[in-house]
């Protein structure tokens, strides 16, 4: 089963897959914003455009959303549910008994799904020097406190007792959130404070710090803002994409330009750093080809992602990083490789658009991860994919990585028998089938 569909003729189904979707047919629809809330006078990067669709102060999708993580005021308690169908008549239940738009994974299995993140963690650091922990978009503290809970119970006492966990949240709404769940153990409040600020701004890390931590990133490469590239054929070279107005000032057109930016020309790069390497027979097939069917391309770049990992390492350039998100979304409407499903809710129904720039504030963003470009930025952030490309260096690798199903990072990490239900179904483990875990540590080659 597919998550985070948000069609009308799937929503019986949300419920097996990373989002729980919540209808509220009482809540008012959002007010949408005119295109020129989104663009001024000028034109801006497709990043810019989904930036402030989704993140605009008055405006924005999520700024709109006061309540859009939910709190399950118990845990689920699986292993007295019958099977599939008592799971979803209890989920259908929750969550039309709720007025939030939907649950997170760390949410509907707490507290399993957060044990299992804290025991890749502790499987894995050097628990001989102080643990500390950094969890970026945390929610509404769930993960933070299973993370804790686990490690109190599980760890030496010396290991909790001078543990930091660290939540790097730009709401300041789920910040005071996140201090109350977390709060719920009063000797978890000593150790966790919230960090209200854009983890992707460099300003706010301060100085580089030299220490081993780890950072938790759950379900936040799919909101992140992404560029658009286009080529007119398959040999043309890539141009940026810009949104700008058109003449009656309401309604909004692509604009082309050669490619300028650096932060899109090294996410380019990144990509096509493989491509580089084939062989010139391959080029030229490939240049007839376009020539007998030329066919335009268009390609989403993951240049937020790119932005928040070359903040993180640089300013930590010893952490290790575990995240989770979508490999793929069904049902995709938008055109291009690696196109965001763009969704609204109204009167209680979904309606899913075929063009990204209808989405301004009323509309959700979401993009799934291509987590092989996912290891190669990692790679090129900590230096090494740089070197290997300008050949300066033998050295290794700086980064070890492997990328997990959720089934087999659960089966590896958790504790699966607390999520299966009497007749052996396992929603954790049978409807997660487009969600990975990608964890990264660094090797002795970082110095």
């Amino acid at each position: 089963m597919l998550s985070r569909t948000l069609t009308t003729k799937t929503l019986p189904f949300i419920f097996n897959g990373v989002d729980l979707i919540a209808v509220n047919p009482c809540q008012p629809p959002l007010k949408a914003l005119f295109s020129t809330h989104i663009v001024g006078d000028k034109p801006v990067l497709v990043r810019d455009f989904i930036h402030s669709a989704l993140y605009h102060p008055k405006h924005g999708y999520f700024s709109q959303r006061s309540r859009s993580v939910g709190v399950l005021d118990a845990a689920i308690k699986f292993n007295q549910l019958q099977g599939r169908k008592a799971y979803m008549k209890l989920v259908d239940k929750i969550y039309k008994q709720s007025e939030i738009s939907w649950f997170t994974p760390v949410e509907l299995f707490k507290p399993w799904y957060a044990h299992g993140i804290a025991e890749a963690i502790m499987r894995t650091a050097n628990l001989s020097v102080p643990l500390k922990i950094y969890e970026i978009g945390g929610g509404s503290g769930t993960c933070a406190k299973g993370v804790m809970d686990y490690i109190m119970l599980n760890a030496p006492e010396r290991v909790y007792n001078n543990m930091t966990y660290i939540s790097v949240e730009i709401s300041p709404s789920l910040a005071e959130i996140q201090k109350e769940t977390v709060g719920q153990v009063s000797s978890h409040s000593s150790k966790f404070r919230v960090e209200c600020r854009d983890a992707a701004d460099r300003a706010g890390w301060g100085n580089v710090v030299q220490q081993p931590c780890w950072v938790i990133m759950l379900e936040v490469f799919d909101n992140l803002p992404h560029d658009l590239i286009y080529s007119e054929n398959q040999v043309s070279p890539w141009m940026e994409v810009w949104v700008e107005k058109q003449h009656d000032r309401e309604t909004l057109t692509e604009l082309y330009k050669p490619l300028e930016d650096p932060l899109i020309t090294r996410c380019i790069e990144i990509m096509e750093f493989d491509e580089n390497h084939n062989s010139q027979r391959s080029g030229m097939l490939k240049n007839i080809w376009s020539k007998v069917f030329p066919k335009p391309r268009r390609c989403w770049l993951p240049t937020g992602c790119l932005k928040l990992l070359e903040v993180l390492h640089d300013a930590l350039p010893k952490m290790s990083l575990i995240a989770s998100d979508f490999t793929f979304l069904p049902d995709v409407k938008v055109p291009g490789e690696r196109a965001p499903l763009v969704s609204t809710k109204k009167d209680g129904s979904s309606t899913d658009y075929g063009n990204y720039l209808d989405a301004k504030g009323d509309a959700d963003i979401f993009f799934p991860t291509d987590f092989l470009l996912l290891e190669r930025m990692d790679h090129y952030c900590s230096g090494w994919l740089k070197m290997q490309k300008d050949k300066s260096s033998k050295q290794g690798k700086k980064r070890r990585t492997l990328t997990l199903d959720t089934s087999s990072f659960m089966e590896e990490f958790g504790l699966p028998t607390k999520t299966r239900t009497k007749d052996g179904y396992n929603p954790l483990l049978d409807d997660f089938k487009n969600t990975k875990f990608y964890l990264s540590v660094p090797t002795h080659n970082t110095k």
